[in-house]
């Protein structure tokens, strides 16, 4: 069984145990939060397709922690002007474990 669910704009193909990395989430380690925009639920050949949302299905994760992904260098610069710029960027995020998907 999987489900397709959204949260901070995009969009994740989850089974229950999977640990996933999501947009930055105003919680602690350890909480537990449910995420009710599922948009898809599978469940062996059984499909249920929302329109755009699944009607009472949620999918409820473990926060496991916070962190920042890898360094991201963001070049610019205008030929034969001799303008440079170098910047860096690493983007926060939340790590989840998915403990169950109710359909």
């Amino acid at each position: 069984m999987y489900a397709i669910i959204q949260t901070g704009g995009k969009q994740y193909k989850v089974a229950e145990g999977d640990v996933i990395k999501v947009e930055l989430l105003n919680l602690e380690p350890e909480q537990t939060v449910e995420i009710e925009r599922v948009l898809a639920v599978m469940n062996g050949e059984a499909a249920t397709i929302g329109n755009p949302l699944v009607p009472g299905a949620k999918v409820s994760c473990t926060v496991l922690g916070h962190g920042k992904g890898k360094k991201v260098i963001v070049f610019k610069y205008k030929p034969k002007k001799n303008i440079r710029k170098k910047n860096g960027h690493r983007q926060p995020f939340t790590q989840l474990r998915i403990e169950k998907i109710f359909a």
